[in-house]
């Protein structure tokens, strides 16, 4: 894995493929959850789909720095799968690697979307307690933005719209599970601290569009590979993106 890719670029790669590896015969689990004691161990690596050095298989001289260590440009994998793919660039082109990413990303869709309907409010405690953990202050009003607004205003991509329509299934139970909460602040911590992420990641990391929303939907998901917690997360994310005034500016 290049020193080059920063950690957030890491984790959202390993959000985005289920942390799991692309080979679609092997899928071995690359990220191991914290416990009470450690914190989380990502086992994963991520070779170049176009080669990072001169030497590296499937170099392209055409390509900048920028765009080699880009998430486009790179696959997350298990260490075996790594080193096969850089011994037999033959087979393992870059027409096949970025074939493999495209079903991979679809087959986490397929996951995601299947076990939404699945989401109980067992997965969304999990999940909301996570996201609750801190309590900051929002530094200016917050209000309902319809979501299709949001989505045509910042150019998201068909995948990204996906996401969200697949997170609407559920936002009813999600507002049910929150209105009915014991601790009647609940919400508006809840609320706060995604705002105040969402603020994080576009004044601090620079972020946008489908880049900032991957990153919320990692923030949302606490790492989880477990499909039925990760569809938790994404319904969380969208009834907060339903309710709060973000991504519109």
């Amino acid at each position: 894995m290049s020193g080059n890719i920063r950690l957030r670029d890491q984790k959202i790669l390993c959000l985005k493929s289920g942390n799991r590896c692309a080979i679609p015969e092997c899928r071995k689990l690359l990220v191991i959850e914290k416990t009470s004691r450690d914190k989380e161990s990502i086992i994963a690596e991520m070779p170049h789909i176009k080669g990072e050095k001169p030497k590296a298989p499937r170099y392209d001289k055409n390509m900048t720095d920028e765009e080699r260590n880009s998430c486009d440009n790179l696959i997350l994998v298990c260490r075996d799968h790594h080193k096969m793919i850089d011994d037999q660039p033959n087979t393992f082109k870059v027409e096949k690697l970025h074939q493999i990413k495209k079903e991979h990303a679809a087959w986490i869709q397929e996951n995601l979307d299947n076990q939404m309907v699945n989401v109980t409010f067992g997965e969304l405690n999990v999940i909301t307690k996570y996201l609750n953990a801190n309590q900051p202050t929002l530094s200016e009003s917050y209000t309902l933005i319809p979501p299709k607004d949001k989505i045509n205003r910042n150019n998201l991509s068909p995948s990204t719209k996906h996401k969200i329509m697949t997170g609407m299934l559920q936002v009813k139970k999600v507002e049910h599970y929150i209105d009915n909460y014991p601790d009647v602040e609940f919400g508006e911590r809840l609320k706060q601290g995604f705002v105040t992420e969402y603020e994080r990641l576009k004044n601090e990391e620079n972020l946008s569009g489908d880049e900032l929303f991957n990153s919320l939907f990692a923030f949302a998901c606490r790492g989880s590979s477990d499909f039925r917690e990760m569809a938790a997360g994404l319904a969380v994310l969208v009834y907060l993106f339903e309710k709060c005034e973000v991504f519109e500016k």
